[in-house]
Parts: structure tokens; sequence; C-alpha cells
């Protein structure tokens, strides 16, 4: 573990450098939204270190940022003690995947890290915080990682939640052990914590759950994401339910016994659209209907490279809710009991609404 014996040097002027950096990235996003758009990912964090290095001029850490690069953390070094962490999305919130909790490729030196989180989806922001206030939880891709909220309540980290400060856990020998005392502590029973060792870009949860632990709501945005990941749960294929089955677990870390039940249960109903009611309606397709805002939600946060990989066609931000439309047609038309649905006409006149 490498820690570092430093004072925090000229501490003031270094906030105020990435006060202008913001305000200055947040400028030339303005004039330039298209060109900063593009930087996504290793590809913003030249930008910034150039704009900071210009920014720096005449102050401290003037010829002292240092792009880092490569697997290294942080990605940006200033005066061989600060570091800033470059996040980048194209999607309109402000959480992703951090970094790894064991720390193994951090910087020797630098002692206080600060995220920079660029949000490149409409309208593009700009967004500074130190490191540790803006990691909420820990979940599990190939090891486990802080997840960033750049939002985040003061009193919300994961450092509040386990009682040990961010630069203590860093410090330890062993700073998982903390974390999954703290999420021990709130099992329900029939739940256990688990570690799935895949490479895995998705974040997952490091506790299984039993589905009837779900809260309503949770449950609802459960299903609300495999009606847009799995177009196949409105086919009559026989292993249709086979890759939900998996995703619940890997992804959801969530165990139901009888994913059928959970979207045909209560047999069929009516629904009115427009002017015209539809009689002998599936359930699955009146759950389809009647959460067809927050589907249309979901899918708007769900990137199109994401939605590519679900679906196994490639598509688009701007024809992802199109492209949903018609794969979940395509599979309604196998399905006897709704031949005499239009489901993209229905779909399409929903979302009108």
């Amino acid at each position: 573990m490498i820690i570092s014996a430093n004072s925090e040097p000229n501490r003031k002027e270094f906030n105020s450098l990435l006060d202008s950096t913001v305000a200055e990235l947040s400028s030339h996003a303005n004039k330039s939204s298209k060109s900063i758009s593009k930087l996504l990912g290793r590809d913003l964090e030249p930008y910034v270190k150039d704009v900071m290095t210009d920014l720096a001029v005449g102050t401290a850490f003037e010829n002292s940022i240092e792009l880092i690069g490569g697997q290294k953390f942080p990605d940006i070094v200033a005066k061989k003690y600060y570091g800033i962490e470059v996040k980048t999305t194209t999607q309109n919130h402000w959480k992703t995947t951090g970094n790894s909790v064991l720390e193994g490729t951090r910087v020797e030196d630098v002692e206080r890290i600060f995220m920079l989180f660029a949000k490149l989806a409409s309208p593009i922001e700009f967004r500074c915080r130190p490191y540790e206030e803006c990691l909420s939880e820990v979940v599990v891709t190939h090891s486990p990682r802080y997840l960033i909220d750049m939002n985040l309540e003061k009193g919300k980290t994961i450092f509040d939640k386990i009682k040990v400060p961010y630069d203590t856990l860093r410090k330890k020998e062993n700073p998982i052990r903390p974390i999954v005392d703290y999420y021990k502590s709130k099992l329900k029973p029939g739940e256990d914590l688990w570690w799935i060792d895949q490479e895995n870009s998705k974040a997952s949860n490091l506790v299984i759950k039993i589905w009837t632990n779900l809260s309503v709501t949770e449950k609802q945005e459960v299903k609300n994401k495999a009606m847009v990941y799995f177009p196949e749960l409105f086919s009559n294929s026989g292993d249709k339910f086979a890759r939900l089955a998996i995703w619940l677990v890997t992804r959801e870390g969530v165990v139901c016994p009888n994913i059928r039940d959970l979207f045909t249960a209560g047999g069929k109903g009516q629904i009115l659209v427009g002017k015209k009611t539809y009689k002998n309606v599936p359930r699955i397709f009146l759950n389809l209907f009647d959460n067809l805002d927050f589907i249309i939600e979901t899918i708007g946060q769900t990137s199109s490279i994401e939605l590519s990989d679900y679906w196994g066609i490639k598509t688009s931000e701007k024809k992802k809710i199109a492209d949903w439309i018609e794969l979940i047609s395509l599979q309604s038309k196998k399905i006897s009991d709704a031949k005499h649905l239009n489901v993209k006409q229905i779909l399409t006149e929903i979302i009108a609404e």
C-alpha cells in the first residue's frame, strides 16, 4: 500500500485551479459542444491536462501538471501530490463505476485526489469534487470498485456507512474487510454476499437478494429493465426467460425461483388506447403498456452501446427507442394470443400521448 508523508501544499491555490479548470472546460463546451462531446474516456484526459497547464502559469503549480495515462490512478498529477481522476459519461446522469477499492495502481506520493466528471450528454457539464466525497457504494465488476455519484449528499458516502475514513481505509492491509463486514450487517434472511470473478464493465451488487425481499418499487424497476433488455420475453420461445435468469443474478444480484410469473401472472385484461379498447390482452403486454413511461426512461438512460449488446443488433442514441419498438413488435407476432394486437401501433400511440 503506497502512503505519502507529504503535507498539503498550496491547497487553497489548487482548489482555485480546479474551479478555474471547470469554468474553462464549460466555456469550451459552450463554444464548441460538438468537438467536446467527442472527448470520451481517455480522450478527455490530455485535454484537461492542457487546460490545467495553461491555467497553472503564474501559480505554484506551473510546470507541475503531468498526464499519467495508462492504467495508473489518478489520470493527472499536480506537484506530485494532488491527483485528478477524469471520468466521462454520454448519459444524462452523474453516476459511473469508479476505481478499485484496493488502489493497486495508485501513483506514488499522490495524497489528495479529486474527481473531474464530464457529462457529455446535452447540455454538456463538468463537475469536480474531492474523490472520497462522491463514492456512494462498492460494486463488483471483476474486482470490488467504488460507485461514483457526483450528486451524493454529504454524510452519505460508503465511508460514512462503514464508519471508516477514506484515508484510513486505503492504508489498511485489507481494505475489503470493513466493506464486507458492513454489507454482511445489512443482509436479510436468505441473502448472502457474493463474488463474480469475470471481466464485466457493468457494476453488480455485492449482495444476492431473494425476489420476495425486494420492495414493490425495486421489483418494478427490475421488470422495466428486463422488458427493455430482453425483447424475447414477448415471444413464445421456450427459453425466453433464460437470459433474464442469468442477468438477474449476475447484474442485479437477485434470485427468483418463478421468473415466468413475474410477467404472466394475473391472466388477460383490457386496455384503452386513445378511443379504442383492446380486450383479451395477455398480462405481459399489459405490464408493458402500463409501465411504458418508465420503460422509455430506462431506454434513455441506457447507452446505445449497451443496448446493442443486449439486443444483438447495432443501434444508436437516435434510433434506440424506434429499434426497441421494432424488436418488441417482431417478437409479439410469434404469440397467437397477441395476433389481434398491433403492438407497434399501440406502443407508438401511447408514447405520443
